[in-house]
């Protein structure tokens, strides 16, 4: 599902206009990816949470130039589904 598929859905279902529900949803994005920035989790009861994981310093291998490179700890941003989210999907 694509963003104006998902807005065009709540659309259909709330019968709100799509101008409206578009700000919305980049406002959410915005904030979440906000909070993320500073360090914060964003927890969506029955929905899941989004957080920071952090990757450690590795070292990984260049193969077309057969040399190895070290890859430095880095921050990846990652969701985590609620039990409740988990179970539907069954």
């Amino acid at each position: 599902m694509t963003k104006a598929e998902l807005i065009s859905r709540i659309h259909q279902k709330t019968g709100y206009d799509k101008v409206s529900i578009s700000v919305i949803v980049e406002e959410m994005m915005t904030s979440v990816k906000e909070s993320l920035v500073a360090h914060e989790n964003v927890y969506l009861r029955g929905f899941g949470t989004f957080q920071l994981k952090t990757r450690k310093e590795k070292v990984a291998r260049n193969i077309s130039k057969n040399t190895s490179i070290v890859v430095p700890q880095h921050d990846i941003p990652a969701f985590k589904a609620s039990k409740e989210f988990v179970k539907s999907l069954k």
